[in-house]
């Protein structure tokens, strides 16, 4: 049903905010026959206003779409992901007249982190998410159902090196963050107010010690109990809630 240049993307918030985005093409809609309340309605309204092909079907054959029974009775085929560049990144904090503030995540693997990520850089404020093309999660449907409709609203870039890429951001007068369990500087103690970018590892590795070196200063989260780290996207929440608190005074 789908290929490489396609996807299922299921569920009634994430496929009301791709109608409305309009960032992804939708090539076909599936919806469970005979549901007929109003966010259904709704989604079918704009899906023919976009000439959108439109398919009744019942929940078993969408359950068999979706590989799940949790999609809602609302289905859509989409086209692949398109990336932003680095520089629609930087346009939007222009545009917008504020400092820097992106996410670049070096090697974040599951998608789920991914999408909860991108949904907290959306609601934060943030102007953008970078990811590496290999050996990480890209903006897929679960990422999307993840994101809750975020990424419709928040260019994410993929580069070929995370390095090179924060050599680059520097060169723009971007202050960079690594995020780290070890560092002794910590976030909250951090000036966060000016143009940034927050590093942050994979799941269970961390960053990188190339990418760390690249750093201009390594930040940590105080952990006090007997757990000692955090879920990456929880990590992700805590510093940019810091960064939009003090951006906020």
């Amino acid at each position: 049903m789908t290929s490489r240049d396609s996807e299922i993307l299921f569920g009634i918030r994430p496929i009301q905010e791709a109608l409305a985005s309009g960032k992804r093409p939708i090539h076909k809609l599936y919806l469970l026959r005979g549901r007929n309340d109003k966010p259904v309605q709704e989604i079918l309204k704009s899906a023919k206003d976009q000439g959108i092909a439109i398919y009744f079907e019942s929940r078993e054959v969408l359950d068999r779409l979706a590989g799940s029974s949790r999609h809602q009775g609302v289905l859509g085929l989409l086209g692949a992901a398109s990336y932003a560049t680095i520089e629609k990144l930087l346009q939007t904090a222009q545009d917008r007249r504020e400092p820097t503030c992106l996410v670049l995540l070096d090697g974040v693997e599951d998608p789920r982190n991914l999408g909860a990520i991108i949904r907290t850089a959306e609601a934060s404020g943030a102007h953008g998410v970078i990811i590496p093309q290999r050996r990480a999660a890209g903006v897929t449907a679960a990422a999307a159902k993840a994101a809750a409709g975020a990424e419709e609203f928040l260019s994410v870039a993929q580069v070929v090196n995370i390095v090179q890429t924060i050599q680059d951001l520097k060169t723009k007068g971007i202050w960079i963050y690594g995020l780290d369990a070890k560092a002794k500087q910590v976030y909250h103690q951090t000036d966060l107010t000016g143009p940034m970018a927050l590093v942050l590892g994979g799941e269970g590795k961390g960053i990188r010690r190339l990418v760390s070196e690249h750093c201009d200063a390594l930040i940590s989260i105080p952990m006090v109990g007997h757990i000692k780290s955090l879920n990456v996207s929880v990590a992700a929440a805590i510093v940019l809630y810091e960064a939009l608190r003090q951006r906020s005074k």
